[in-house]
């Protein structure tokens, strides 16, 4: 845990809760291990729409949906999000929820490598949510700056990595190296990158708030 764990009880317990077919939908996801951003990430997402009011959201990582829907939900204009999924036996999943929310025109999943997706895509997009693979987020991040706009927020989950990140890289398991380096050579880059204003916050699992900058002023 990073923040103690009877604190996010607490926090958690003043969760007013969602829809109920995305409370059916985490239910679901969560009782068969699919990975759903955590109770307080969700409340940091929904204030971050109530502030920013996107037109245009990107997700990378799908997973079953919920997190689009839920971008979608408590969005409070219309918007239209682009997600991106790799993983195949998610698609049919995500694509079912979408279409049982109805909600399939507004919500367009991009199937593939994200790395290779990215690259196809052109509009600038008011905001974005990096919640995929955690070893590639270092290397979406060229593609994401591009197509994020002057003043788009950038949402990066996951980054914390349940606090192992602090430790050395010989303090975790060799197989968690490579992301563990990653997600370091990710986060010094995103709070030192001129173009970007970042805070890093110790919420779920770690999460980083972007703003791309605008040009020097005069």
């Amino acid at each position: 845990m990073i923040v103690e764990e009877r604190l996010i009880t607490y926090i958690n317990s003043l969760d007013n809760g969602n829809t109920e077919f995305l409370e059916e939908i985490e239910k679901e996801a969560r009782k068969n291990y699919v990975p759903v951003i955590r109770k307080e990430t969700q409340n940091l997402l929904k204030l971050l729409l109530a502030m920013n009011r996107p037109k245009r959201i990107l997700e990378v990582g799908t997973a079953v949906g919920f997190s689009a829907l839920l971008m979608e939900e408590y969005n409070p204009v219309a918007c239209k999000i682009t997600t991106i999924e790799n993983y195949e036996k998610r698609i049919p999943i995500a694509r079912q929820n979408f279409l049982s929310a109805g909600k399939q025109n507004v919500i367009e999943l991009l199937e593939g490598d994200a790395a290779e997706v990215l690259k196809t895509l052109q509009e600038p997009y008011d905001f974005i949510f990096m919640d995929a693979a955690k070893g590639q987020y270092i290397n979406f991040l060229p593609e994401v700056m591009r197509l994020l706009k002057t003043g788009g927020v950038l949402v990066s989950d996951n980054v914390l990595q349940d606090g192992d990140i602090i430790e050395s890289r010989f303090a975790v398991t060799r197989r968690d190296r490579t992301i563990h380096k990653r997600m370091r050579d990710y986060l010094y880059e995103i709070t030192h990158m001129e173009e970007l204003m970042t805070s890093v916050l110790p919420v779920g699992d770690g999460v980083t708030i972007s703003v791309k900058k605008e040009g020097n002023k005069v």
